[in-house]
């Protein structure tokens, strides 16, 4: 009986062990602890947004399910981008906490309006900035 409850607690502090490790590997190693704001000490948030235009078909159909996949995608890859122009600019370190994109039919309110989407996007960013 012994054996078979130190065998159980065994198995549980392993599997406890793993959990913690897997969680550790998954936490940033070179960031800082949040400070009272929710950044990290030495840190400043920037929120950056865009918002453009983007003509083609808004109904259902493959076309305009691949004008959607490009309008998200352009969100999504000048989110990617900022921290290397935060960095050549005012950044000693950066990274991308939050990105949204938001897509919108736009009404046509005259005949030779074209059809489309307004797209916008915003991203935040953890800067630490460079001294000089």
């Amino acid at each position: 009986m012994l054996s078979k409850i130190t065998l159980t607690a065994t198995a549980a502090t392993l599997l406890i062990v793993s959990a913690t490790a897997a969680v550790q590997a998954q936490m940033p190693g070179n960031r800082r602890m949040p400070g009272p704001n929710g950044v990290p000490e030495g840190y400043i948030r920037i929120t950056a947004t865009l918002n453009l235009f983007v003509a083609g078909p808004t109904g259902e159909g493959e076309e305009a399910d691949k004008l959607r996949d490009r309008s998200r995608r352009f969100i999504y890859s000048t989110a990617a981008r900022e921290c290397d122009i935060l960095r050549e600019t005012l950044a000693q370190e950066c990274a991308l906490e939050n990105v949204t994109s938001n897509l919108n039919v736009t009404p046509r309110y005259q005949p030779n309006q074209p059809e489309g989407y307004n797209v916008s996007g915003t991203m935040t960013l953890s800067v630490k900035l460079k001294k000089e």
